[in-house]
């Protein structure tokens, strides 16, 4: 009859004859207990001769369930069965005759099956039970003599919590016996060496050694031992292999239900915090909790809050804090309160160490005082890595994902506001998981004090219109000298007329370049004069024709077209001197923002010009004070200074010598800022504020009331203010800069005209000292 699948293909009888034959081979003549157990096993077995046959009908065990059990206690005293786990059970089957109290409780139900859930499925179940006869056989027959381990995993719910425990089934053979239905039969070789290489295939196995020569007879002995422990910490490491466990809220709770089983406690409640960027991220909780936690009304707290407090101390020592009844916490109150008004009493902080540096805690708490011990701390030691390695792995992450976003909706950052940014990302990303979508919130510093200053290259749109003006000029005359060798060898008429229309064009030069003339020129000479260039070689000379195209040639710039000699020394004027301040700017500024930090932004254009903003909302410390308002205003005195230096060391090495005129604007009015998303960049905030920028745009065309004198000019620094009190400060810092030797003793106090939109604006102008160079 073919087998069913997924049943065991060996015919299996339950028989208690191979328990018999080990007791009978206990038997010393002169052992008082042995010669007991073998009256026992007499009496039993006359008043049940059917226990030494094999047994086919399994009723049977139940009528003689007292005579099986003193049996079996023959082999395993009743006390061993006290703290044992032990079942006896029918051949590779699921039919108990015998088992301890313990291993009832927790794997048998009331109809007698075994309960439970077991690591694997029933395929891989099936193959592990047939593989093991089959090694049996090898073992009794053919001397082939192999293990195979063959975890049986068997997972319970506990009945006092009804959390799950985990254990390991270990299988004793001892009382199973392999008979042969015919003689075995002999293996070749090569039979051997097939059975060898593929002893986990089972359709092999079953081909070279078929299973109805072979039957199974007596029972199985099952020990369970539970293996709680190595099992969740084993899926606790698997689950945290990926970082959403810890984030998301059914991962946690995962996680949660796994350190339930752990500690076998059902009311346990887990927590994960994590330290960056000087604040404490609660990032998730096992329960939801009340208004009065702590964390109820912020997931962000500044690390300051914690300073003394059970997490400090297990941040701070590195060891775990075990409190025995928050009632009784003493001096942390605070905290102690938030567990207590949600219902908790006992706790373990457990600290999160990386690389030596601790990034966060981990803390289980209990409604019961009193209920974690040493042991429970030693149970925490060994799970803090795999918490630890995860939770820096979600942080990394987040660094990742608040980069992304800043880089995507806001470009650079200036490193003293991108704390604000991070947060406003963290935050974003924390609307996001819990399934709101939102924008980024806006960036807003309020009550911030605005710094600008501008080094200016004086002229610089002259001394380009006429770098461009001779370029052209030159242009033309390199074209003329060609039509005038051509000319001089052939008057064609027409020659004529070419020479008199660069003429004409030499003439419009020489009045002003405009962007309109700039390019008419351009296109005359590109257009009608050089495709001319190779029919008049033939009029040439001597070859003075040849000799003044290559010339012409030679002078123009084949990327560009044109002459662009003078323009060149120019722009690598402009370059020169632009590095230098630029380069200075940097590293002074670097100076200024290790004394207090500010926001700032530089840009070239024709010289440089700084934008800078500094007020408390700009930045986590809580020590703003005006007198660093001051100080940064001195500093710019200073550095304007220091610059109208640099650009007279540098006129000897610049192919153009420039000369570079300084303003710096004070207001000493806040104002508010915000991030503009959409151009990526900041702007002041509300239409008040917006005069500070007016200014800006137009203080460098500002001209000395009742004259034509621009306010800035080269070796002098002016300083505009619009209130007595911004003067007064700006004089008393010049004195102090004309007692260094950075200034002169010239000062003059002006007063401006009007512009659009803008009145009543005075200055301060001062001589820088040039004598006194660094």
């Amino acid at each position: 009859m073919e087998k069913a699948p997924n049943t065991h293909p060996f015919r299996s009888l339950l028989s208690l004859q191979p328990m018999l034959d080990y007791l009978d081979r206990q038997r010393p003549d002169k052992c008082s207990a042995n010669a007991w157990h073998q009256s026992e096993v007499y009496k039993i077995l006359k008043r049940a001769p059917e226990l030494a046959k094999p047994i086919e009908d399994l009723s049977l065990p139940d009528r003689y369930c007292d005579e099986i059990e003193t049996l079996i206690n023959l082999v395993f005293p009743p006390s061993f069965f006290e703290n044992k786990m032990i079942g006896a059970v029918a051949p590779f089957s699921n039919h108990f005759i015998y088992f301890s109290p313990s291993f009832k409780q927790l794997f048998v139900d009331k109809n007698g099956t075994l309960i439970g859930r077991l690591n694997m499925d029933d395929e891989h179940f099936l193959q592990g039970r047939i593989i093991m006869a089959y090694l049996l056989i090898l073992e009794k027959f053919y001397g082939i003599r192999r293990t195979f381990s063959y975890p049986i995993i068997r997972t319970v719910a506990a009945p006092e919590t009804g959390l799950e425990r985990s254990f390991k089934m270990d299988l004793d053979f001892r009382f199973l016996d392999i008979h042969a239905v015919n003689t075995p039969p002999e293996l070749t070789d090569a039979e051997r060496e097939l059975i060898l290489d593929h002893l986990t295939d089972t359709e092999i196995l079953m081909a070279t050694l078929p299973p109805e020569n072979f039957e199974l007879h007596g029972f199985t002995i099952l020990k369970a031992a539970d293996v709680t422990e190595s099992e969740v910490i084993a899926a606790l490491s698997k689950d945290l292999i990926d970082q959403e466990t810890i984030v998301s809220i059914s991962g946690f709770q995962q996680l949660q239900t796994r350190l339930r089983i752990l500690f076998r406690r059902s009311d346990l409640v887990a927590g994960l915090a994590a330290f960056k960027d000087n604040q404490v991220l609660l990032l998730n909780t096992g329960s939801k909790l009340n208004h009065h936690c702590i964390f109820a009304d912020s997931r962000h707290i500044p690390m300051n809050e914690f300073s003394g407090s059970m997490f400090a101390r297990a941040a701070c020592d590195g060891k775990i804090v075990r409190i025995a009844d928050l009632r009784e916490s003493g001096s942390d109150k605070k905290f102690a309160q938030a567990y207590l008004a949600n219902g908790f009493r006992s706790v373990l902080i457990a600290p999160l160490f990386y690389k030596g540096e601790c990034i966060g805690t981990l803390d289980i708490a209990s409604p019961r005082p009193r209920d974690f011990e040493p042991m429970d701390e030693m149970l925490v030691s060994r799970i803090q890595p795999l918490f630890a390695i995860a939770l820096n792995k979600a942080l990394n992450d987040l660094e990742s994902n608040i980069e992304k976003l800043i880089k995507e909706k806001c470009t650079a950052i200036h490193p003293s506001v991108e704390w604000r940014f991070r947060k406003a990302a963290f935050r974003h990303f924390e609307e996001l998981h819990q399934g709101r979508d939102t924008e980024m919130e806006p960036i807003v510093f309020k009550n911030v004090y605005p710094f600008y200053s501008v080094a200016d290259i004086r002229g610089s749109t002259d001394i380009r219109n006429m770098a461009i003006r001779k370029d052209l000029a030159k242009h033309l005359m390199l074209a003329m000298k060609v039509v005038d060798g051509a000319k001089a060898s052939n008057p064609m008429l027409i020659l004529q007329e070419l020479a008199t229309r660069i003429i004409n064009m030499q003439e419009r030069i020489e009045e002003g370049v405009t962007t309109d003339s700039e390019l008419s020129v351009m296109y005359f000479l590109s257009k009608e004069v050089e495709p001319v260039f190779d029919f008049l070689k033939i009029f040439s000379e001597n070859g003075k024709v040849e000799k003044a195209i290559a010339k012409y040639h030679a002078a123009v710039d084949p990327a560009l077209g044109t002459v662009y000699q003078r323009r060149e020394a120019f722009e690598d004027s402009v370059a020169i001197l632009n590095e230098r301040l630029a380069t200075y700017l940097e590293q002074a500024e670097a100076e200024a923002q290790a004394v207090f930090p500010h926001y700032f932004e530089m840009h070239r254009t024709d010289g440089v010009d700084y934008l800078i903003y500094m007020g408390a909302s700009l930045t986590e410390r809580d020590d703003f004070n005006r007198l660093y308002l001051e100080n940064l205003h001195l500093w710019q005195l200073k550095v304007a200074c220091k610059m109208v230096w640099h650009t007279e060391l540098l006129k000897p090495d610049m192919p153009i010598p420039l000369d570079t005129a300084h303003l710096i604007l004070i207001q000493n009015t806040p104002l508010s800022i915000r991030f503009r998303i959409d151009e990526k960049r900041f702007d002041v905030d509300g239409a008040y504020d917006i005069r500070h920028e007016i200014i800006k745009s137009r203080i460098d065309k500002a001209i000395v009331k009742e004259s034509r004198e621009r306010l800035t000019q080269p070796g002098k620094i002016a300083v505009v203010y619009g209130h007595p009190d911004e003067a007064r400060e700006m004089r008393r810092h010049l004195t102090f800069l004309r007692s260094e030797n950075f200034l002169t003793d010239e000062q003059e106090d002006l007063e401006l005209e009007d512009m659009p939109g803008v009145q009543g604006l005075r200055a301060l102008r001062a001589n820088v000292n040039l004598e006194g160079q660094f």
